[in-house]
């Protein structure tokens, strides 16, 4: 990827603020709760490859929901790359960082975002060429530690995951992150509490600019 994609992206990144994690029971589950969490406000959506027929949803949802910034979740292998890529994932997220699968998201003009906790790791997955980094699992650190990383690698964005809610946002963005996934927070519960949720954060998230 040329640098201009990644600052690209990472504006995307930005403004969006707020990544869905969905793991769906199917494709078309999958897609009622990308289009609650749409409605009600939150355009990032990440289909993981734990949802049955992923590769479709990321398809269809790339066409069905033109407003939202759809990419893949839970990539865990260069044959789930590929297929994510081949269906149009604007960006690629893994719970881990394997620089093999960032080196071929890199070939094919994908960002990615490794998982990393340790400074160690969130390093290497920078070196490596992550377009921003997954601190994963955000729950078992908190705010504060994002903020302690901050301070010795304030050039490397994150994007912590898990443990996040409507409550605690604010803290995750005041200590630097550049967004947040949000999984079972957020995306699960009937398609009317999702789009609810999604509509509280949006209004927590226009508060916070």
């Amino acid at each position: 990827m040329q640098a201009a994609d990644v600052q690209a992206f990472q504006s995307r990144l930005r403004e969006v603020a707020v990544v869905a994690v969905i793991r769906a029971a199917s494709v078309d589950a999958a897609l009622d709760i990308s289009r609650a969490l749409v409605e009600g406000g939150v355009s990032g959506i990440e289909i993981t490859f734990s949802t049955p027929g992923a590769v479709e949803a990321i398809a269809r949802a790339k066409v069905e929901l033109p407003r939202a910034f759809v990419g893949a979740g839970t990539v865990l292998s260069a044959e789930q790359l590929e297929a994510a890529c081949d269906a149009g994932a604007s960006f690629l997220v893994s719970p881990h960082c394997d620089e093999a699968l960032v080196a071929l998201a890199h070939e094919r003009g994908v960002p990615f975002m490794p998982g990393a906790l340790t400074p160690t790791e969130v390093v290497r997955a920078h070196q490596a060429g992550a377009a921003c980094v997954k601190l994963f699992p955000g729950s078992a650190v908190g705010p504060s530690y994002l903020k302690a990383l901050r301070a010795p690698f304030p050039h490397i964005p994150l994007m912590p995951t898990g443990g996040v809610d409507e409550h605690n946002l604010g803290e995750w963005f005041a200590a630097g992150a550049i967004a947040v996934g949000m999984g079972g927070n957020l995306a699960q519960g009937s398609l009317e509490q999702i789009s609810a949720c999604a509509s509280r954060i949006a209004r927590a998230l226009a508060a916070l600019r």
